[in-house]
């Protein structure tokens, strides 16, 4: 009885440690997008420097997910999980006492390292610590939680920078990650994974290419296409990124092994998840932007008001895990893609520069919806694809495929923006945020269509059996 109730107590810690944890790794991906008005005003930077504020912080968590995974399964999850904490609790301090853009925009950086080691290892230390069983109610109320962080991001942000200032959406993680310390180092238990060497070469290029892509696309629209450095910054990218794909089919020991995406529901969740953020992040950035700079909503207005998009997870999240559970995640997850591209679409329509509230709230609600939908069913599908002991890098990969995708839809739509529109005035925002979301739409229905290259749970339990059934014969003339 003892033991049952201490598995019990673990398996609680475990998801009151994580959730909260990735709590605050999503929180501060949007936290910032409705303080971007003051700290430009504050600190001064053009838009190029805004997109840093927020694509310094999804640009070092996504090239170094995969990296922050594989130091937990080398030198141990809790251990490195204790290490992402301090990392990101120290830079948000940083953050907090910035007094320049540059400044700002490092701190943000290194904030992005410090989630970059803790993020990957919630879900791997959450995994050990629940019963499979349980896993896809975890996941919904883990999604829930890291749902909540995407809906109170714009509000928080918002009521903080105009209550206060900008400076405390920053201070806010310094309680959190001291509370987090001592909780994870008693209540969480030490595990290993399959213990093979860093893959430095592999980061180094996934990093390098990555970095060249965004960096050319932020760039872009205030330089110049035909600038040296964009190009550069593009085609060296692009250049890296392949010679990551290369190496990685001929090492040893990957950081991202490229057999995981023979998997058609390895390859097709991180494909949607991939896209999915693209979409997102790149809508909720300017839509953040036109509430106040061109409907004159305060910051804590246009949180509010963004509320029932950002805010929906936390009522449908853990209804999805459930869902999945029972009827398994493709369908789930496809239903949630299809219906936010149909909410930006809307959104895309009816944007003016006087539009009431209400003409806007059934695109909101929708997109809501269709992103609630998304993410428990998505973290139980990445982690049921892969054996048990590839569940970190699993893990880490997916993680980074998703703030690659949110670092990449905030350089693209920004790119789109500015090619079309500006903010000299409310007609000239509204003439680049519509074809900005009009593409967030589209590239969100391609991620439904890649969702459903997910096989269903009917055809998964065939390719058991089949497998069994070839493996058989083998087995019996051993046995023989």
């Amino acid at each position: 009885m003892s033991e049952q109730t201490a598995r019990r107590g673990g398996t609680v810690w475990a998801l009151v440690i994580t959730s909260v944890a990735g709590f605050m790794a999503a929180l501060d991906n949007l936290v910032v997008t409705t303080a971007l008005p003051s700290i430009r005003k504050d600190l001064g930077g053009a838009l190029g420097d805004l997109e840093w504020t927020v694509s310094a912080y999804t640009l070092t968590f996504a090239v170094l997910l995969m990296f922050g995974a594989a130091l937990g399964d080398r030198f141990g999850r809790r251990r490195m999980f204790l290490v992402g904490i301090s990392v990101f609790t120290v830079s948000s301090a940083a953050a907090a006492m910035a007094t320049g853009i540059d400044s700002l925009i490092a701190a943000r950086a290194v904030q992005g390292v410090g989630a970059a080691i803790m993020m990957p290892l919630t879900l791997t230390l959450l995994t050990a610590a629940v019963p499979p069983a349980k896993r896809g109610m975890a996941f919904g109320i883990w999604g829930a939680v890291n749902g909540l962080a995407v809906a109170s991001g714009p509000l928080i942000g918002g009521s903080l920078t105009e209550h206060i200032s900008w400076h405390w959406i920053f201070w806010l993680n310094v309680p959190l990650g001291i509370a987090l310390l001592p909780l994870a180092r008693l209540r969480l238990s030490e595990s290993f994974g399959t213990g093979a060497p860093l893959d430095v070469p592999g980061t180094v290029l996934a990093s390098g290419g990555l970095f060249g892509i965004v960096y050319g696309l932020v760039r872009g629209p205030s330089d110049g296409w035909n600038s040296p450095l964009v190009l550069t910054g593009l085609f060296a990218g692009s250049a890296l990124l392949v010679g990551f794909v290369l190496y990685s089919i001929r090492a040893k020991n990957p950081m991202l092994p490229m057999r995981l995406f023979r998997s058609r529901a390895f390859a097709g969740i991180n494909a949607a998840s991939l896209l999915m953020f693209l979409g997102m992040f790149g809508s909720i950035f300017l839509l953040s932007q036109y509430m106040q700079g061109v409907l004159g909503y305060s910051p804590t207005e246009a949180g509010l008001r963004m509320l029932p998009w950002t805010g929906m997870p936390m009522l449908v999240a853990p209804v999805a895990g459930i869902l999945s559970d029972r009827i398994g995640g493709r369908p789930v997850v496809a239903t949630g893609l299809f219906l936010q591209a149909v909410g930006l679409g809307w959104m895309a329509s009816v944007v003016t520069p006087d539009v009431s509230y209400a003409v806007q709230l059934p695109g909101l609600i929708i997109s809501g919806i269709g992103m609630a939908l998304y993410f428990a069913p998505a973290a139980n599908l990445v982690m049921s694809s892969v054996l048990p002991k590839e569940q970190g890098i699993a893990s880490g990969a997916n993680n980074a495929l998703r703030e690659v995708g949110g670092a990449l839809g905030i350089a693209i739509m920004a790119s789109i923006f500015a090619s079309q529109g500006g903010y000299e005035s409310g007609q000239r925002f509204v003439d680049g945020l519509q074809p900005a979301l009009v593409t967030g739409a589209g590239v969100v229905a391609l991620a439904g269509v890649a969702a459903l290259l997910i096989p269903t749970r009917r055809s998964e339990k065939a390719g058991e059996s089949s497998r069994t059934e070839e493996q058989a014969p083998a087995l019996e003339s051993i046995a023989g």
